[in-house]
């Protein structure tokens, strides 16, 4: 009697099995040498086995090449961030440039008016602000050590800014021309009608005590009086934008808009007063026309 070996076809699965992984092995560790050594065997076993190695050796070379185009990509980006930096740092400094070329032109008109008209005029710079709802002043990087004392007219080559009211010994305080509590001698320009000039809550100014027979109208500039003192005659204070005439009033009064926004000043000149002109003289800068 015959017996039959029923472990056969196990042990010949278990061989292909091991076959089957060491070939998975080498198409995955060695797929390019393997599919060479194949080819030259050559016969069909060969082409059936080539052609997943083919396909293995395909997919690897694409994951390959995505792979070296996302490390390439990976290093575009951080350049691309590198160059963005230093733009924006470019940027920056062409700003900070443009800003001190624009102060420097700034200050050189100040100056060239300051040798003009003002020669012994002080020239300051404008460090602070208060605008709030009670007074309305700047302050100034000049004060007492440089010759600054209370009631000093504060101009620019535009016209009036306000008045020295406090100083330290580096610093002073300067109550702007659209502050109620400033009061300058102002005069109409075209009629030669003289009156005051107040600051308004609204920021303005007004121009009080207009004679009532005075043909004042919009459009009217107004120039100080250089009747009182701090400032001479003639630097520009405001235009005339409306005329308020009330029933049995003894003075008409007008509302103006000044020359100067004291919000956007940055440089200014304090006058002295050795450079205010004598009785009948007038300070040597350009006139509105009437």
């Amino acid at each position: 009697m015959r017996m039959v070996n029923i472990r056969a076809p196990y042990s010949a699965r278990r061989v292909a099995l091991v076959l089957a992984v060491i070939l998975a092995l080498g198409f995955l560790l060695l797929p390019s040498q393997l599919q060479s050594v194949l080819q030259q065997v050559g016969g069909p076993l060969g082409g059936i086995i080539s052609w997943p190695l083919q396909a293995v050796a395909g997919i690897h070379d694409r994951i390959a090449g995505t792979w070296g185009r996302y490390v390439d990509l990976q290093g575009v980006e951080e350049e691309n961030q590198q160059l963005k930096r230093e733009l924006d740092l470019l940027k920056e400094q062409n700003g900070q440039l443009r800003e001190a070329s624009v102060a420097t032109e700034r200050f050189s008109a100040l100056l060239e008016f300051k040798k003009q008209a003002l020669p012994t005029s002080v020239a300051a710079q404008v460090i602070g602000r208060d605008t709030g709802n009670w007074y309305k002043t700047i302050i100034l990087n000049k004060g007492a050590s440089d010759g600054l004392q209370a009631d000093q007219g504060v101009i620019t080559p535009a016209g009036v800014v306000g008045r020295v009211v406090k100083t330290t010994a580096s610093t002073a305080v300067v109550l702007l021309v659209t502050d109620p509590n400033n009061a300058i001698a102002g005069l109409i320009q075209r009629t030669r009608d003289e009156g005051i000039v107040e600051g308004t809550t609204q920021g303005q100014a007004r121009l009080k005590y207009i004679p009532l027979l005075s043909n004042a109208r919009p459009g009217d500039h107004i120039v100080t009086s250089g009747l009182v003192g701090g400032f001479p005659r003639g630097i520009p204070i405001g235009t005339i934008i409306r005329i308020d005439k009330e029933e049995e009033a003894l003075f008409q009064s007008a509302e103006l808009s000044p020359d100067v926004d004291p919000n956007r000043v940055e440089e200014v000149l304090v006058i002295q007063p050795s450079a205010i002109p004598g009785e009948g003289e007038r300070l040597s800068i350009p006139k509105h026309k009437p």
